[in-house]
């Protein structure tokens, strides 16, 4: 039974992936997180003080499917089909990161500096969480959409602006992780 443990080879969800994706096509949905996060905050009544959030809350119902799909998939592979839980980093990359004082780094997804209850008694780990939230939301809408938008959904429908979007991710990822956070920490 380890089979069930181990993460799916490329070659069994890259065309789980297209197959989703052609399917979403042939029925006329685009894919991507951020339009739900607009939509929750339609629900919760925004579209009434900032006509930006003020959408046909019908139309993306499906939409809200899949991040409820996102949901219990994540739980049921963490406590189901995950016997370790560790991230799998290089030695070098851990050590890299207990020199910037993350030691929990290749133990945790999240790493309990950021996200542990005791992170929210420090100020600066709180400000770093407020201001890279707000350059993650806000980039996401100044580039029409977010990572899984452009990247999974734009880029199979061959659009040009998504493959830019994309580059720009990742580039903002690059420049932020090796020369930004090392300033920051």
């Amino acid at each position: 039974m380890d089979w069930i443990y181990a993460p799916w080879p490329w070659y069994v969800s890259g065309p789980l992936i297209a197959l989703t994706m052609a399917l979403l096509i042939l029925v006329g949905k685009r894919f991507g997180m951020s339009t739900n996060l607009e939509t929750f905050c339609s629900l919760g009544g925004a579209g009434k003080r900032i006509p930006y959030f003020n959408v046909n809350i019908k139309s993306r119902k499906w939409g809200l499917l899949v991040v409820l799909g996102a949901v219990i998939g994540g739980f049921l592979s963490v406590n189901f089909l995950s016997a370790d839980t560790s991230v799998n980093i290089t030695p070098a990359t851990v050590s890299q990161l207990n020199t910037l004082g993350f030691e929990s780094a290749g133990n945790a997804y999240l790493p309990s500096e950021l996200f542990g209850e005791g992170a929210w008694s420090n100020v600066k780990t709180v400000l770093v969480l407020l201001v890279g939230g707000f350059l993650v939301g806000f980039g996401a809408r100044y580039a029409g959409g977010c990572t899984s938008g452009h990247s999974i959904s734009g880029i199979s429908n061959l659009q040009i602006p998504s493959i830019i979007a994309t580059i720009g991710f990742f580039l903002g990822g690059l420049l932020m992780v090796h020369f930004l956070y090392p300033l920051i920490f």
